[in-house]
């Protein structure tokens, strides 16, 4: 067997101050009409009282980078759209339309009109210029092609953009667009009315078309029966069919950035939070706030997320520095109510069945107080959010219909949406190995809007994609209690390999290049390929790791982050027998 010798070669550390990208936006090759692989047997579906509040809101848009699929591009735009058909015959829903019925009540009609497919192209990207370590999210200098301003440079990945999710009487309810990078990795993307979806139905989906896409058995079959609140009358009436307009500026100057949260700290914040005070009014306060009726003794346990959600409350609401002490500081927090109803509805009940929970203390309090009082309160407010609160806000509602009123008008409100629950990794395989990062579009985006991802190491880790106004995250990045916990968020480099195979006086050179996370373990990089060369018959996996000391220390180890700016060149040679 030919011996293989092996060089690595690892080009500069893209500096922090690379955010900005000055190149063009992503050119749609194809679109493409794709409907359901097989006729719909489900009828008119009534939008409950959790999907009408939604009109309002923007499509959910979300998607996934992937490593450079080993399966050309000429075939992967058709097994895309093939399995994409075979999952819509098992959501029907997502290929209907919206249709307002005479006495006003708005249905999903599963009449199999279809979905649009794109498949694009942005030769000058490549995955570097969207996972920087340690800035906002990248914006392209030059603007869209509606605006000169900059903008997010994911917004092209999406096939729409901030389309209001009342627009599905005339628009397709769901989109998709497969984006190939100039480094041939790929960004697969999905657009769904939020009216018609909720996160846990929009995971749903994506992970069934994963799966056929890999020719993996589909998950759990969706459940679409809408008998949860029983057959409410209530309506929502827009005069003259104009729909509503989303409740906040969707243009207000905003920072974006992901900080990441590794599991130990996670979990140092858990151990904090669930801390009791020994004595005084403290303990008795926060003996009444995690007060459970169903544990008595009030040893109710604050969760690692609710610990972490409890220290961004404290730190957002130091960092806005214009409050007023006896403002009123509110967390928002997205309830998955499936298993919170009695009865529960099914864990795959497709369509809206989230409400949304708040916690509020002045400004002062949380300026007083630590982070086990803050995440009590949150403990507090959720433990309590059961059925008979969620039946409550569903009776308030159809007394007094109205769309859902996303935002933050007195600049003191924290929105939590998704949830590092999902099942955005895990799931995910389309054939060629798990996602590399999950990214969003600009829906639904304002002042105080964070979203929850799982990180990709699926080991407890939880990144936070934070919206806020660009005074408010400058001082955020200043709070040194807060930049703690907050790490180098997943960074991909991609490494480039290459082999030079003897056979007998004849040299032949292979090269490849696999992608390391470089901030799961700096010093570390384990690579497994598949080296194949058809003039001399070499087809065989190989694999090995390469130690790299010093390939991307930390410059502040209490904080973590990667250092950038800096030139790293390391030549290695190993051999694979």
């Amino acid at each position: 067997m030919a011996k293989m010798v092996f060089a690595v070669d690892i080009g500069d550390a893209a500096p922090a101050s690379s955010a900005i990208v000055a190149k063009p936006v992503v050119t749609v090759v194809s679109r493409h009409a794709v409907r359901p692989d097989g006729a719909s047997a489900v009828g008119d579906l009534t939008l409950s009282v959790s999907d009408l509040p939604m009109l309002s809101c923007h499509y959910i848009q979300k998607g996934l980078f992937f490593a450079a699929p080993d399966v050309p591009v000429a075939s992967l735009v058709p097994l895309l759209v093939s399995s994409l058909s075979r999952a819509l015959a098992i959501f029907p829903t997502l290929a209907g339309r919206l249709v307002t019925l005479s006495d006003d009540r708005v249905v999903i009609r599963c009449n199999d009109a279809g979905v649009e497919f794109h498949h694009a192209v942005a030769p000058s990207l490549s995955l570097d210029d969207f996972l920087v370590p340690d800035a906002d999210v990248p914006t392209n200098r030059g603007g869209s092609t509606y605006s000169p301003l900059p903008t997010k440079l994911t917004k092209d990945l999406f096939p729409t953009d901030c389309t209001v999710s009342y627009d599905g009487h005339r628009s397709p309810l769901t989109s998709f667009q497969l984006t190939v990078l100039g480094d041939d990795a790929v960004f697969i993307s999905m657009v769904a009315n939020h009216a018609v979806v909720d996160g846990t139905s929009f995971w749903h989906f994506f992970n069934t078309w994963a799966a056929l896409c890999r020719g993996a058995s589909s998950p759990k079959l969706p459940d679409f029966r809408r008998n949860f609140f029983g057959e409410s009358t209530a309506v929502l009436r827009f005069p003259g069919g104009v729909g509503p307009a989303v409740t906040f500026d969707a243009d207000a100057p905003l920072r974006e950035r992901i900080f990441h949260f590794s599991a130990d700290a996670v979990r140092e914040l858990k151990a904090i939070a669930n801390r009791r005070p020994s004595s005084g009014q403290d303990a008795e306060v926060y003996g009444k706030m995690r007060y459970d009726p169903k544990n008595p003794e009030g040893r109710s346990e604050i969760s690692s997320f609710q610990s972490l959600c409890a220290q961004i409350w404290l730190s957002v609401t130091r960092a806005r520095q214009r409050l007023a002490a006896d403002a009123t500081a509110t967390f928002r927090m997205a309830v998955n109510c499936r298993h919170r109803l009695r009865p529960a509805i099914s864990p795959v009940y497709f369509g809206n069945a989230i409400q949304s929970a708040p916690t509020t203390a002045t400004v002062a309090e949380l300026a007083s107080n630590d982070l086990g009082w803050a995440a009590a309160k949150l403990n507090a407010s959720l433990a309590g959010y059961g059925d008979g609160a969620i039946r409550r806000a569903a009776a308030a509602w159809q007394a007094a219909p109205r769309c859902f009123p996303l935002g933050n008008p007195d600049g003191a409100v924290i929105t939590m949406g998704s949830s590092n629950r999902f099942p955005m990794y895990e799931g995910n395989d389309f054939g060629w190995g798990l996602p590399l990062a999950v990214r969003s579009g600009r829906a639904n985006k304002f002042d105080g809007k964070m979203s929850a991802f799982p990180a990709r190491a699926m080991d407890g880790s939880v990144d936070i994609e934070v919206c806020l106004t660009p005074d408010t995250m400058a001082a955020l990045l200043t709070d040194g209690e807060f930049m703690q916990y907050a790490s180098c968020p997943s960074r991909m480099m991609r490494v480039r390999f290459w082999e030079d195979i003897w056979v007998g006086d004849v040299p032949f050179r292979v090269s490849f290049a696999p992608l390391f996370d470089i901030c799961s373990d700096p010093e570390l990089l384990v690579f497994n390929a598949r080296v194949n060369v058809d003039e001399v018959g070499v087809d065989q996996e190989i694999g090995g790791t390469v130690k790299m000391p010093g390939l991307a220390p930390c410059s502040n180890p209490s904080v973590g982050k990667c250092r950038a700016g800096e030139r790293i060149v390391r030549r290695v040679k190993l051999s694979v027998d």
